[in-house]
């Protein structure tokens, strides 16, 4: 039971479930890349990346002193059919469009790697 609420809390955020539909979009970002699109400051968008990562809906990936996150691969049944009822009613929303409306604009401009 702890696992399910915990899992469906992570949802309960808005910023946590714009999160969740960019790595969804785009597949990996690194903090840098959230907090342009989100404009957040990084401790804010760390903060949320680090509660998903505790309630299974992200995994981290270090490259140097980059961290990379994306959806966890090995999600638990109720991720991944969350996810795909979000793909279905939320994708389209005008905020999730907005993001990757943005997060497309950075990346084409963004150096390599984040500054």
């Amino acid at each position: 039971m702890n696992h399910l609420a915990k899992t469906l809390k992570a949802l309960s955020d808005p910023i946590r479930l714009r999160i969740i539909l960019l790595l969804h979009a785009e597949g990996e970002l690194c903090v840098c890349d959230l907090m342009a699109v989100l404009k957040l400051p990084q401790s804010t968008v760390s903060r949320h990346l680090a509660y998903l990562k505790r309630s299974c809906w992200v995994d981290i990936r270090r490259d140097g002193v980059w961290m990379y996150y994306s959806l966890s691969r090995e999600s638990c049944t109720i991720c991944n059919e969350m996810l795909q009822i979000l793909k279905q009613h939320a994708s389209n929303l005008p905020e999730a469009t907005s993001d990757r409306d943005a997060l497309v604009a950075f990346l084409k401009d963004k150096p390599s790697p984040c500054s």
